[in-house]
């Protein structure tokens, strides 16, 4: 047998080098989507800032673009699992981004859409500037609430919500942050990119914003979806389900994603009430709980 026959050669070790290069690069995917996540966040803070009462699509684009982020947050993390690339630097990657971009952009998106453009004729002009300082307040309030809800992530090991959902199943413990963007992305798209001039919309619109603050610091359990496995063989009911959603969104997303976005909000609600409910009649007792793995 001639040396450069032998299995033992340096030639395995030289074809071993494109799958390690090949390994280097899948390290880079997550990380582009992660990039994506912020160049959308960026490009939402520009729109916010030119818009004005003349040019209000651009509150719109503002909500397209934190729409898209949430789609990419969720395809960053799933594809690192997927290829087995996960990083504590691509985690803290993606947790920087969604601040920028679940966090900084929502908010000022939530108080210029529904607050700065108040016409001062068609109420006083103390009460505009009450409200445009609640409100101010409010949407601090979320973003504070959104930073909070990360950082206890990225501390904690397996919290327990307090009303543990069914075993095997996998939940947030809070309102994710892309969620509660998610919810103020929809309203303004919903409307088109109309900001509010209506006292009474604005004072709705903060109990909104509160509201999604407390729920993303909250421990009140949210299904995740993690456990939903893509790779494998799903129902032909799954597959019709999901393509008349797509559709949906593509044809009708103003209802569409405003009845997603709000009914996934008031869901942790929801859950939260019937456990209360349930717990006065009958005393569950304590279940195991997995909590997801989640980027956000």
């Amino acid at each position: 047998m001639q040396p450069h026959d032998d299995p033992a050669t340096p030639r395995r070790r030289q074809g071993d080098r494109p799958s390690r290069r090949l390994r280097k690069g899948l390290y880079i995917l997550p990380s582009l989507f992660t990039t994506a996540n912020i160049a959308a966040g960026y490009y939402a803070i520009l729109q916010v800032t030119h818009s004005t009462p003349a040019e209000w699509w651009h509150f719109d684009n503002a909500a397209k673009a934190i729409g898209f982020a949430v789609l990419f947050d969720g395809l960053d993390g799933r594809i690192a699992r997927m290829t087995g690339t996960s990083s504590d630097f691509g985690k803290e990657l993606d947790s920087l981004a969604d601040a920028i971009t679940f966090g900084v952009a929502p908010a000022l998106l939530a108080w210029m859409w529904g607050f700065r453009e108040l016409p001062a004729m068609l109420a006083s002009p103390e009460l505009v500037s009450k409200l445009a300082q609640v409100g101010a307040i409010a949407s601090f309030l979320f973003l504070t609430a959104g930073v909070s809800r990360l950082a206890r992530f990225n501390i904690t090991s397996n919290p327990q919500p307090s009303n543990p959902g069914r075993p095997g199943k996998k939940y947030f413990v809070g309102m994710p942050i892309p969620a509660g963007a998610g919810v103020i992305a929809a309203v303004v798209h919903f409307s088109g990119g109309d900001p509010l001039v209506w006292w009474g919309s604005s004072t709705t619109w903060t109990i909104i914003l509160v509201m999604a603050a407390y729920l993303m610091v909250s421990t009140w359990r949210f299904y995740s979806f993690k456990d939903i496995d893509f790779r494998s063989r799903q129902p032909f009911q799954v597959v019709i389900l999901l393509g008349a959603l797509f559709a949906g969104i593509w044809f009708f997303s103003r209802p569409v994603l405003f009845v997603i976005a709000l009914t996934y909000m008031f869901s942790g609600v929801f859950w939260r009430l019937q456990w209360v409910f349930r717990r006065k009649s009958n005393p569950p007792p304590a279940s195991p709980y997995t909590e997801a793995e989640q980027t956000s």
